[in-house]
């Protein structure tokens, strides 16, 4: 059955929750994603998919709407930082536990997600059983962590140290808004910078750093403290 809630052409396939089965939100930007953890997940019993959403923005809106028991989400989707988004789903939306779906398997990722309230992190390349188990842990209040990023969480244990000297604050700046998902276009409009003297930043931002990849970027604002989420 169809809910009230009005869906945006990303959010697609809301129903009306069953309170007696635990509820689950599907965060994904892949159509054909979202459709194989569909069918994975209210294959069994207990659990009801309510709605799915292809963005950032739409999966606050639903997990703000429907409530559910738990909220898979993925890293990496349109209309901001996941990473972000985290503490305000948690405050919208207290009683929802948050499950990572991610293919991200830097341990960087996983510490910054787990401190920021999600109950659970589990990567794509091990999603059936695993997925399945962190929603119901995760439901019933306890956490998931997959294992063998855990022994390389352990292994690599958080120690920050500061950036270098030579980044200026207005690259420390820049790179906090990659950090935090932003595109080149949407840090000139932060900023009121042109696009192309942000992309001049984040040559410069790369060249220090001696690290190319935004991937690469990313683990180390994560690493010394540049995103200060909370």
């Amino acid at each position: 059955m169809s809910s009230d809630v009005t869906e945006s052409p990303t959010a697609v396939r809301a129903e009306r929750a069953d309170r007696s089965q635990t509820t689950v939100v599907i965060a994904d930007d892949h159509t054909v994603v979202r459709q194989g953890l569909r069918l994975l997940i209210e294959n069994e019993d207990g659990l009801q998919v309510v709605a799915e959403a292809g963005t950032v923005p739409d999966a606050e809106r639903l997990a703000r709407a429907h409530r559910p028991s738990v909220l898979v989400l993925d890293l990496n989707m349109p209309g901001g930082s996941s990473l972000e988004a985290i503490p305000r789903l948690r405050e919208d939306a207290p009683d929802t536990a948050i499950v990572i779906l991610t293919m991200q398997d830097d341990p960087a990722f996983a510490r910054k997600a787990l401190q920021t309230g999600a109950r659970g992190f589990v990567l794509k390349e091990a999603a059936d059983e695993e997925l399945l188990e962190a929603i119901r842990l995760a439901a019933a209040g306890d956490t998931y962590l997959n294992p063998r990023l855990g022994a390389r969480m352990a292994a690599t244990p958080e120690t920050p140290t500061g950036p270098p000297d030579d980044l200026s604050a207005r690259e420390l700046e820049v790179l906090r808004l990659i950090a935090l998902g932003h595109t080149n276009s949407e840090i000139a409009e932060h900023l009121f910078l042109s696009t192309r003297t942000v992309e001049t930043h984040r040559a410069h931002i790369q060249q220090k750093l001696r690290r190319t990849s935004r991937a690469e970027l990313v683990r180390y604002a994560l690493e010394h403290g540049l995103v200060d989420i909370d």
